[in-house]
């Protein structure tokens, strides 16, 4: 009976990626059109029109951007369920990743329980260098009695962790532009957050957002 009741599901998964992959690629199809079209008023010297449509071109292609990126977050833990990500500025579209430091986050909750979880990442935003100081500062770090730096692989993040309030907070600056973050609420320890850290796929998000 349980494969029977996951076949529907696994049929409206793939429902809902082929229908993204399709609105995908009509609008990547949209930002050629307006390439071209911004290229031909440049040519006619309508230098004001031309940069209007490029502004779309260039809105459309975060939007592609973000959409990608969004597919590099980690799947739900056992036991838990994941929301889509989805922008987590209140820029809208145009606020997405890449365009002023507004972020793209997942909401995950624990199926019996009160825990949430919340990834979110923000890429080239003035934000992040005033942050980067913590980060090359193992010191400071050791000073703070709730954080520790915990290993990635080849990477360090950081991880403040307060029991008193069942909170935590893992931290990962990536390649000096990149911000990954997990905060967990209502959980017994870090480490449900620490493991969705060390679960996010570091190598695609570096391909997704490479300049």
């Amino acid at each position: 009976m349980k494969h029977v009741l996951n076949i529907p599901l696994r049929s409206a998964v793939a429902a809902t990626a082929l229908t993204l992959s399709m609105a995908q690629a009509a609008l990547a199809d949209e930002v050629i059109e307006q390439i071209e079209l911004g290229l031909d008023l440049y040519q006619e010297e309508e230098f004001g029109a031309a940069i209007t449509e490029l502004e779309f071109a260039i809105e459309d292609m975060r939007k592609l951007m973000s959409g990608e990126i969004a597919q590099t977050f980690p799947e739900a833990p056992d036991g838990w369920t994941a929301e889509e990500a989805e922008s987590g500025g209140s820029g809208g579209a145009a606020g997405m990743l890449g365009a002023g430091g507004s972020s793209l986050e997942r909401v995950y909750s624990e199926d019996e329980g009160e825990g949430q979880l919340t990834a979110s990442m923000m890429m080239d935003s003035p934000l992040i260098q005033s942050m980067g100081a913590l980060f090359n500062n193992p010191a400071m770090i050791a000073a703070q009695p709730n954080m520790e730096r915990v290993r990635m692989g080849r990477e360090a993040a950081v991880v403040k962790w307060e029991p008193e309030r069942s909170q935590a907070e893992v931290s990962l600056l990536l390649d000096g532009r990149i911000m990954m973050q997990v905060k967990g609420n209502n959980i017994a320890s870090q480490d449900v957050a620490v493991d969705l850290m060390r679960a996010w796929d570091l190598s695609a998000v570096r391909e997704q957002s490479a300049r």
